[in-house]
């Protein structure tokens, strides 16, 4: 492990006495987190308007958008080989992928297909979804693998152009109505502003990670904004997607699409902008970055948490 990699430890090739366990590591469990809040809000959407939770239904939404997070972070890890290669500023394990390729516990050819077969995976969840559901159902859970895939995988390879925010805020957005639309067969404007404001606040881990790894990236090809801005000016774009998000939200309530008690989520921002104080003091030294990931991924968590409680308390 480099010296400016985080304490905590990377994963070994010991891990390949324990096969299940490895596999489940290499999906990256602990950042799932983000998807499951997205379905509760979807799910927190769905009974604000009125509707009675199906449970099964609810159940299979959780392991159709888990499984299609966990194959997108695999399939992820099998297309950055070679960005993850030379990434000597990584702060694990935030940025520099699971390094389950690199530290040799499990072969490039094993990682794309454990990540291919958790995207297929959700086929059958998403067939029995379609059944029980409206015809809109295809089109939502299409576009969100389609994102999903298009990330990281050629030819279009998002997050190497620039793209990569915003293909995270799409996914997530699709995650939140996705979940709201299985429950009633419809989605409203006010759904889609939730789910845009919460896409926004995923997209900002994305774009924090950038930091540490924008010296990888630029050596790989990957022209985020990180990359083509320089870490210093590409600060300010931390404070403008974190800025949306709140904006997205603001409008919506005065447009008379939400509720003011939406806004009871805003305390969030209170870490969000802690990251970005932290962001701009250490851009230019990735090793002192890992306050402003772990402070955005509090605020992102607590967005969520509190949008959906403002939801379902205030129906």
């Amino acid at each position: 492990m480099n010296v400016s990699a985080s304490p905590l430890q990377e994963p070994s090739p010991s891990l390949s006495a324990h096969p299940l366990r490895r596999l489940v590591l290499a999906t990256r469990p602990a950042f799932l987190s983000v998807t499951a809040i997205a379905v509760i809000l979807g799910l927190a959407c769905a009974w604000h308007a009125g509707q009675q939770i199906d449970l099964t239904l609810a159940a299979t939404t959780f392991v159709f958008a888990l499984c299609a997070h966990a194959g997108a972070n695999v399939v992820n890890d099998f297309h950055d080989i070679d960005t993850d290669a030379v990434n000597h500023e990584r702060l694990f394990p935030f940025t520099g992928g699971s390094r389950f390729i690199q530290n040799g516990v499990m072969s490039r050819g094993a990682v794309g297909v454990l990540g291919y077969l958790l995207l297929l995976g959700v086929i059958p969840a998403g067939i029995w979804l379609i059944s029980r559901t409206g015809p809109g159902l295809p089109a939502i859970g299409l576009a969100g693998l389609f994102v999903a895939w298009a990330y990281s995988a050629p030819p279009l390879r998002l997050s190497a152009r620039g793209l990569g925010e915003v293909a995270i805020t799409v996914a997530w957005a699709l995650v939140v109505i996705g979940s709201d639309y299985v429950q009633h067969s419809a989605v409203s404007p006010g759904t889609a502003a939730i789910g845009l404001a919460y896409g926004l606040m995923v997209a900002n881990l994305l774009y924090v990670n950038q930091f540490p790894d924008a010296s990888a990236d630029a050596a790989a090809g990957k022209r985020t904004w990180v990359v083509r801005r320089g870490r210093q000016n590409a600060v300010a774009g931390y404070l403008v997607i974190a800025m949306s998000s709140a904006v997205t939200l603001l409008g919506a309530v005065i447009a008379g699409l939400l509720s003011p008690w939406v806004l009871l989520s805003f305390p969030a921002m209170v870490p969000f902008a802690a990251a970005y104080r932290q962001l701009k003091l250490n851009a230019e030294r990735p090793a002192r970055l890992g306050a402003a990931i772990k402070a955005t991924i509090l605020a992102t968590h607590l967005f969520g948490i509190l949008l959906a409680a403002t939801l379902v308390l205030f129906r």
